[in-house]
């Protein structure tokens, strides 16, 4: 084997060698910023997150989207639905939500990021059947002169407020889920991964 072949190989070598502890640097100084907009290991637990564009909910409507298999609702209330709220406090089996599941962050009153918006997991908590919506108040919804709008599951006859909590004497035994999600935007909710997460990920950027 000649000289100049012994050169060629070695300068194979040394590229290939250059080449690796590259990617490796490279992968190091990535990985910290990657890792800045890994959700929490809850939210990782909680499935694929799922991205919901809200531009166009009318306020008093309501869009429904699959999330690992179950119905989110997001509800975009006005004024007197959050009122209405205030009004039925009293009525309400778990008025604070606390043995109810919900995020750290949401307000107990009206279990919200942003007061407008409620973000509920569709599923009664009695046996998981699915709610309907019963937004209308007093006599046209068929819930009773009093009924401030809600939610109505039609198998047991369990009843929510608009804040999603449960009504006294009904089979449901806590509120609606409230699951993890925040805002990517202000037109954008990200369902399956905690607000906190997505603040520290725009931080990052």
């Amino acid at each position: 084997m000649s000289d100049e072949q012994d050169i060629d190989r070695s300068r194979r070598r040394l590229i290939v060698a250059t080449a690796g502890l590259g990617a490796i640097g490279t992968a190091a100084l990535a990985t910290p910023f990657i890792m800045s907009w890994m959700p929490s290991a809850r939210a990782r637990a909680a499935g694929v997150p799922i991205e919901i564009d809200i531009s166009r909910l009318e306020p008093g409507q309501s869009v429904k989207k699959a999330w690992r298999g179950k119905p989110i609702v997001v509800v975009r209330r006005t004024r007197s639905m959050l009122k209405g709220i205030e009004v039925v406090d009293p009525e309400m089996a778990d008025p604070q939500s606390e043995k109810s599941i919900q995020p750290a962050y949401v307000d107990n009153k009206s279990r919200a990021i942003k007061s407008e918006y409620l973000v509920l997991i569709g599923l009664c908590t009695h046996l998981g059947c699915s709610p309907s919506n019963k937004f209308k108040v007093g006599p046209a919804s068929d819930m009773g002169p009093d009924w401030q709008g809600g939610f109505y599951c039609p198998c047991h006859g369990s009843k929510f407020d608009l804040a999603g909590r449960v009504y006294k004497n009904v089979p449901a035994p806590t509120n609606l889920v409230v699951p993890p999600h925040g805002y990517k935007s202000d037109t954008v909710l990200v369902i399956g991964v905690d607000q906190p997460d997505l603040d520290k990920a725009k931080g990052a950027a």
